[in-house]
């Protein structure tokens, strides 16, 4: 069945060319055309609209975007924009549109951009979770990657695992997996990028989840820009619904960078010798800004709730979970079996299935 389509356009030649265009496929019918939004909402209920083409860079259409969406909620919208930017597609998400695409385009490159934004997931603003720790050895990337395949698995949504630890990323040795491309080529080419041609980047481990790969060598680390980095990262949130981000260990510019983007962050720390707790301290010092922390402390013996308490009562922050030293996990994330044999009944599958539970009702 074709679609009905509404185009909201002030130009007048652009318009025309998308309507010519459009009318070259029997998959869209243009039903009406306007200039303005306000003229649009008032007029489009009489063609039974299924998908409409909005001017998002004018503002006045961009900001009534929430309400196309509340009058109109079974159809379609996508923002028309002439240069890709990243706060403009923001916005129309944030307002409940499926996402933006860039203006010309072509009847496949509408078909490829509902495609891709209609299995991203529900509507609105991705969730952006960064895993940092003080220091290594705290189980930080194996907490990034079961996260990751919980989350997909759950909620049905897309899922982003990035590897930002740019010189000792270890996911693609989790995954048992070798990506051609990496985060040092998605960084040297996001100016170049936008979410039809992006996809490509990514490794796919499994249904609804996706991986960008550490580079290949530690020196390539040096190849990453911390913007392009966090343009990589605003990119990805129109093709995922979650987006998940492993970090370097201890502060730097790219860690500090993306805690700062992120609206959730995982701190971790290992208990060994006590100091743990004062960098978790620290650690929470840099990144308690409205930003949604959860405090994790591995390798704790006793792992009882007494020592949660304990653990909080020094801390002077929340702790939201303690765990053992879960040799099993260690040893199935290293021998590359991280999304093939988890043990569903350790500790840590049990914790990081209900922190999955509550990212995806939204209570944290």
């Amino acid at each position: 069945m074709a679609y009905r389509v509404i185009i909201i356009e002030n130009n007048q030649e652009m318009l025309d060319n998308m309507v010519a265009m459009l009318k070259k496929s029997s998959d869209f019918v243009v039903t009406s055309t306007y200039k303005n939004a306000n003229a649009a909402i008032s007029q489009s209920g009489i063609f039974q609209p299924d998908l409409f083409l909005i001017n998002v860079e004018d503002s006045e259409s961009l900001n009534m975007i929430p309400a196309f969406v509340d009058i109109f909620p079974n159809a379609n919208i996508l923002g028309l924009v002439s240069n890709w930017n990243a706060d403009i597609a923001r916005d129309t998400i944030a307002g409940g549109a499926l996402g933006c695409i860039l203006k010309p385009f072509d009847v496949q490159d509408i078909k490829e951009a509902l495609r891709l934004y209609k299995i991203r997931g529900k509507s609105g603003l991705s969730r952006i979770i960064s895993f940092f720790s003080p220091k290594g050895r705290a189980g930080r990337t194996t907490a990034a990657a079961v996260l990751a395949l919980a989350i997909a698995k759950k909620s049905g949504e897309r899922v982003a695992l990035i590897d930002a630890d740019l010189q000792f990323g270890d996911l693609p040795i989790f995954f048992d997996v070798e990506p051609k491309q990496t985060v040092v080529d998605a960084a040297q080419d996001v100016q170049l990028l936008n979410p039809l041609n992006f996809e490509p980047y990514f490794y796919k481990i499994k249904e609804g989840l996706y991986l960008l790969s550490s580079p290949d060598r530690p020196e390539y680390a040096e190849l990453v820009e911390t913007e392009s980095l966090v343009n990589v990262v605003r990119l990805s949130c129109n093709l995922f619904r979650y987006v998940l981000i492993d970090l370097p260990a201890g502060f730097n510019p790219t860690s500090v960078s993306m805690c700062e983007l992120a609206d959730t962050n995982v701190i971790m720390a290992m208990i060994n010798n006590g100091f743990e707790i004062q960098h978790m301290k620290r650690a929470i010092g840099m990144f308690d800004y409205g930003k949604k922390i959860y405090t994790v402390f591995t390798r704790v013996n006793p792992c009882t709730e007494e020592e949660k308490l304990k653990i909080q009562t020094q801390l002077g922050f929340p702790v939201t979970t303690v765990l053992p030293n879960e040799y099993k996990m260690i040893s199935i994330a290293n021998s590359g079996r991280i999304s093939k044999g988890l043990p569903m009944d350790s500790l840590m599958m049990q914790t990081i299935s209900e922190i999955a539970d509550d990212i995806i009702s939204g209570k944290k």
